[in-house]
Order: C-alpha cells, then sequence, then structure tokens
C-alpha cells in the first residue's frame, strides 16, 4: 500500500527533476533508385566549421541538416532534408540509451506493452524478436518508450510533426515506393549490442515483421519517399528522459505528458446526445427478430452492406442482447415507442423461458439459422447479461413493476458466482455448464465485479459485495499493480484495452459501496487503471490518403481506442468509461481526465449512419465496428475502410452508455 501511494504521488515531482541526456545518437539513410536495390549510407556530422549537416563516405543527392536542441531531460530534433536531384528515401535515426536491453520492458501505445508476451507467437511480440518497429499510425500516441525495471530510468521518442497526409502503397512489404507525400514516419525500439536503442525516422518502416492481418505476419516494409530537385522536407522528433516508480506509473507519465505535447481537442459534434440517441434507437426497430423461441436484437456477423439478420442471439460482448434490450425499453417509454418497449419486453420475456441452460447459465450464444449453440460459457458474456438484467430490474422496480422470477434466476446464478469465484478472487474465462473450468485465466475477472457490487446493493446482499471485494483484491495484485491487462476480450488472447478499461470501471462501481480510507484505495486504483486504458486511445489525427474512404469522409481518430495487440484496428468500445473519467477529474482534480473525456464522446459520434450521410454502412443507426485505420484489415478492404462483417450491437450499447452519464449513480441512488 505504501509503495501505491509513493507511485502515485510522484507523478508531478518527477515531472520537475532533471537527468543528464546520455545516450548516443546515429542516423543512416537509405536511397533507391526504381528497379534497383535501395542502398544504405551511414552517416555523420560533418566536420566542417559550423556543423549541423550530416554527409556520407561518397557524395550524396541531398543535403541533410540537422539541428539539435538539448536540455538536461530533452533533445529535440530537426532534420531538413533538401533533394539537389530527383531521389526516393528513407531516414533512419538510432538513439542508444545505454540501457541493458534484457533489463527493459518498452511501450508503444495501443500496440505494445512490456514485451508482448501475452500474445502469440503470430502477433507482435518478444516470441518472434526482440527488435521492433513500426509506423505511426498503429500507435495511439507516435512514441516509443523504453523502461528499465532496474533504475526506473525511461527515454520516450515522440513525433511533434502534423500529419496531414497519406499516400498509397501498391505493396505492404519488402522496398516500397509511395505514390505521392506522406506524413507517417515509423519508431520503435532495438536491441543495440545487448543495449536498448530507441529507432525512429521517416517515411515508415517496419521490421522484422509487418503486422497486415489479423494472427498475419508479413515480411518486413521500408517505405520511399519521392524528393524533386530543390523540394524540402522537414521532420522533428523528441527524445526525453526521466524516472519512474513502477511501468504503471511510467506509463501514466508518458500520457500526461504526451497529451500536454499533442493537445487534442474536441471533435466539432453534429448530434446532441438526444439526436444522437434517435438515430441508434433505429437500430432498435430494423434488428429485432421475434421468429424464434428466444427474442433478441440481431447485432452478430452482420454484413455492412445490407445489415440483414443472421440469425444469432448473443446476450453479450459483441451481440448485448440484454443490454440493448433495456436500451429500448427504457427510451421506447420515454418517448412514447410503444413498439420499442413491448419488443423489448417480449426479448426479457423470452429470456425468462428460453434463455437458460440446464445448469442455469445464460445461454450466451444461440444461432437459430445453424441451428447450433455454444456449450462453452464465460465470465464475461454471464456477467454482461446480469448486469443488464439488473438494470431492468431496477428500472422496473423504481416505477412500482416487479419481476420475481427473473430475479430468483440472478439470484441463482449469482450463487453460481460464488462457486466459479476462486480462492484469490479470480474468476475463470470459459467454464461449461457444470462449471468445469476451460480456461482459468483471470483476464476477464473485472467484468464480474460490476454486477455483482450492482447484486449487493439490490438484493441487499452481503455475500456479493464480499466477492466484489474479493476480485478488487485479485486486481490489484495481479492486473493493476503489474500493469498486465489481458485476455477480457473474447475473441483474442493477448494484451487488451478492455482489460484495464474494465477494471477501471470496476474499482469506479466499487466506490459506491465504500466508505473512508475503502473508497479512496478504489478511487487510487481505478485511477491507476485508467491511465493505462487511456494509453490505447487515439491522441492524435491518422492522416488517410484520396480514395480511404475514412478520410475522404472527413474522419478524424482521435478520441477512438485501438482494440488489441492482436485485433489493430479502432472501435468505440466505451461503455460508463467516459463517465470514468469525469468522476476521477472531480475526484483527484486532474482536468486532463475531462478534458479526453470530451474528446471521446464528441469524437466517437463521428461516423453516425443516418440517411443522406451512411458512411458505407446498410442501414440507418447501425453504428460500424471494425474501423480500419492503419496498414492491417480483420479480413477484408484494409486501411481507410471497414471490415465487410460487423458487430453493432455492442456499438450500439457502447455509445447508449456513454450517452446515458447518469446511470450507475441513478442504480446505486437506493
Amino acid at each position: 500500500m505504501k509503495k501505491y501511494f509513493f507511485i502515485l504521488s510522484t507523478f508531478c515531482a518527477i515531472a520537475g527533476e532533471t537527468f543528464a541526456m546520455e545516450g548516443r545518437l546515429s542516423q543512416r539513410i537509405t536511397l533507391k533508385t526504381p528497379g534497383n536495390p535501395a542502398i544504405t549510407h551511414e552517416l555523420r556530422e560533418s566536420a566542417a566549421e559550423g556543423g549541423g549537416n550530416l554527409e556520407a563516405d561518397q557524395e550524396l543527392p541531398l543535403t541533410i541538416r540537422r539541428q539539435k536542441t538539448e536540455t538536461d531531460n530533452e533533445i529535440r530534433i530537426v532534420l531538413t532534408l533538401t533533394a539537389n536531384d530527383l531521389l526516393y528515401y528513407n531516414v533512419e535515426q538510432l538513439f542508444r540509451t545505454g540501457l541493458i536491453h534484457e533489463n527493459c520492458l518498452f511501450y508503444m501505445p495501443g500496440f505494445w506493452y512490456h514485451k508482448n508476451l501475452r500474445s502469440p507467437k503470430s502477433a507482435p511480440s518478444f516470441h518472434t524478436s526482440d527488435s521492433w518497429q513500426v509506423r505511426e499510425d498503429r500507435l495511439s500516441t507516435p512514441l516509443t518508450g523504453i523502461y528499465d525495471e532496474e533504475s526506473g530510468t525511461y527515454y520516450t521518442v515522440l513525433r511533434t510533426d502534423k500529419p496531414d497526409r497519406e499516400a498509397l502503397a501498391c505493396h505492404n512489404y519488402g522496398e516500397v515506393i509511395l505514390s505521392g507525400e506522406t506524413s507517417l514516419g515509423f519508431t520503435g525500439f532495438r536491441n543495440a549490442d545487448t543495449h536498448a536503442a530507441l529507432v525512429f525516422g521517416f517515411p515508415y518502416s517496419e521490421a522484422p515483421k509487418s503486422y497486415i492481418r489479423k494472427l498475419t505476419l508479413a515480411p518486413a516494409v521500408q517505405a520511399f519517399e519521392k524528393l524533386e530537385k530543390g523540394e524540402t522536407r522537414r521532420l522533428t522528433w523528441t527524445i526525453r528522459k526521466g524516472s519512474s516508480p513502477s511501468y504503471s506509473s511510467f506509463v501514466a507519465q508518458v500520457w500526461n505528458d504526451s497529451f500536454d505535447t499533442l493537445g487534442p481537442r474536441p471533435v466539432e459534434s453534429r448530434y446532441t446526445p438526444a439526436e444522437a440517441k434517435s438515430i441508434l434507437a433505429e437500430y432498435f426497430v430494423q434488428s429485432y427478430v421475434g421468429d424464434y423461441p428466444l427474442k433478441y436484437t440481431s447485432g452478430v456477423e452482420l454484413r455492412t452492406a445490407d445489415c440483414e439478420s443472421t440469425g444469432i442471439a448473443e446476450i453479450g460482448f459483441v451481440g448485448r442482447v440484454l443490454l440493448n434490450a433495456f436500451n429500448a425499453l427504457e427510451y421506447g417509454e420515454a418517448n412514447g415507442r410503444k413498439e420499442l418497449a413491448a419488443n423489448a419486453r417480449s426479448i426479457f420475456d423470452s429470456y425468462l423461458q428460453y434463455g437458460f441452460t440446464p445448469g442455469g447459465l445464460f445461454r450466451e450464444v444461440v444461432d437459430f439459422k445453424r441451428n447450433r449453440e455454444a456449450d462453452v460459457y464465460s465470465i464475461r458474456r454471464q456477467s454482461e447479461g446480469i448486469y443488464a438484467i439488473l438494470n431492468y430490474l431496477d428500472y422496473e422496480k423504481r416505477r412500482g413493476r416487479s419481476h420475481p422470477e427473473w430475479e430468483a434466476r440472478i439470484r441463482t446464478l449469482l450463487e453460481k458466482f460464488l462457486t466459479l469465484q476462486n480462492p484469490d478472487g479470480s474468476f475463470p474465462r470459459k467454464f461449461r455448464d457444470d462449471l468445469s473450468v476451460v480456461d482459468a485465466s483471470g483476464g476477464s475477472t473485472p467484468s464480474a465485479t460490476l454486477p455483482l457490487t450492482m447484486a449487493s446493493v439490490y438484493f441487499k446482499a452481503p455475500a456479493y459485495r464480499k466477492s466484489a471485494r474479493h476480485t478488487a483484491d485479485y486486481l490489484e495484485k495481479n492486473l493493476i499493480s503489474k500493469a498486465d491487462y489481458f485476455s477480457s476480450t473474447l475473441d483474442a488472447n493477448c494484451e487488451d484495452k478492455e482489460a484495464s478499461l474494465y477494471a477501471s470501471t470496476a474499482m469506479y462501481y466499487l466506490t459506491f459501496v465504500a466508505k473512508g480510507k475503502e473508497r479512496q484505495h478504489y478511487i487510487d486504483l481505478c485511477r491507476e487503471a485508467a491511465y493505462f486504458a487511456l494509453s490505447w486511445y487515439y491522441l492524435w489525427d491518422v492522416p488517410f490518403a484520396q480514395g480511404q474512404m475514412l478520410g475522404d469522409v472527413g474522419f478524424r481518430s482521435r478520441g477512438w481506442g485501438n482494440v488489441s495487440v492482436e485485433n489493430n484496428h479502432i472501435d468505440v468500445f466505451i461503455f460508463e468509461f467516459a463517465t470514468v473519467l469525469d468522476f476521477l477529474a472531480k475526484e483527484c482534480g486532474e482536468p486532463r481526465f475531462a478534458r479526453m473525456s470530451a474528446v471521446i464522446r464528441s469524437s466517437m459520434l463521428q461516423l453516425m449512419p443516418v440517411k443522406g450521410s451512411m458512411f458505407e454502412i446498410g442501414r440507418a443507426g447501425y453504428y460500424p465496428e471494425v474501423v480500419q485505420h492503419t496498414a492491417w484489415d480483420y479480413g477484408k478492404n484494409g486501411k481507410g475502410f471497414y471490415n465487410d462483417i460487423f458487430a453493432p450491437g455492442w456499438t450500439v450499447a457502447s455509445l447508449w452508455q456513454m450517452l446515458s452519464p447518469d446511470r450507475v449513480t441513478t442504480f446505486f441512488a437506493n
């Protein structure tokens, strides 16, 4: 505990310390003549009077001017390249930190944490190499950090040029000449003779592999930009040195610094929250399926082109049938939409009658068209189902309507939760109907904290509160203190955003059932996890080339979150987290949280499909899911487009929760 508070108290103090900038900077340029292999030239500072120019052992067709401004803890580098003749170039710089590589952990926001060892060999990780460099648009901040666990020393490099253009490439591997001007460079880390080094340059270059598709590593790629005779290119980076007592606080410090440097602002909103809900409500109307014993909203494995029902009913994760039923009921009754309310009630009634397994679990995924059903269950889907029903029951109770059968069902399921919970407070990720464990990993545990906390209040049951508190013990010891957030999502096994977001939200929920020092402890844990979650959200706008739909419609990536190491796309997974950030801003006196919440709330409504502005979605209100913002695709279409298959069930539910900031406080106001 004492160590934890030390970590929190040092954020501001460390920012004022000074450090001697140790390290050695080197650089090289690679020139390509079309049709021929590229040639690399090592560069050195000119010995001529005045210095500042970089030269090679032979005369080059360009002049390279380097301005380097140094302080005790910062180096600002400005490279100016001026072509003396037509050329195609790629420039690389290497900053050797002096830190022992094997003692270090690494950080590329939204893409790389520690050594990415939670990820499989078919995704970027130390399993493949201990040196990686990637194009900047993969990262929520165009930055790489190196953290020495033994000394607490860290170095970062941040690209500070404004990204305002992108060029198409005909290939995604090998030596590639770009079709035009780009503003995307690369950044990463390298084992340089057993010492850790920052590597960065322009235009982009990826090595040892390029991650082009889900669980698909391709050969390295090096891009070359054309400079016409007399043309100049100016490039800017900032290298910083700092110290931090833990990897977690290192991530927090770097996020604060990056936020202050890049200064993201809210996107101009096209819709008020009420207008946004009105559009999203079209999904509730059009997706309703009443042809089977289970009534549901179709929101899984839909084609973006037509959004036709696929016959799959999924209660949580990407389907969110029960939460959307609650959303539709609440909205329908508030706005005189009787059809919405009636459909919602039919969903609840059908799940009460047909929605449980013989063992008393929710039937998580039922595929009526293929006549099959999942027989492995998850703590996440089960938790999200209970979460939705408790919101529904509380809503009904406040209006004088009771549902004792539902209450009995949920209490039975919660008792199974108590049986499933491990002595350390964790929950197994996956299990069967008889509660035999299939996946014992605990990364999904925070999803259970929410319904347990809610149930402790709704049912006035101390056992559920005790269980929720026990999850917090596990989360603090195994996820938050280690900055090790993993495998919350069910379609990947790796470092992921949702685990840290869920952990932060779990602690937020526990603040409603705690007082004094215990409540403050949950606030502190909520804060620490929130910083890690924020590291996944974009602080800058990725550029797109003409012809890439997202760029053509003026999309801004700031405020959207990378999904996971495996799934290198952005999405609108937010739910209560924007509200959590606003809460932390008030409780901790940190305005950056509220400012980032405002960015997220405005930005995530950009791609709202509405008549006359459909953003390549077949139906109004069906919000897109797999937004491909970098050279990666889930299976189809690539950067600037969506995958052709999507799950609007969860996107609508997420945005609806974001647009309902008082829901949590209302529930706990008993």
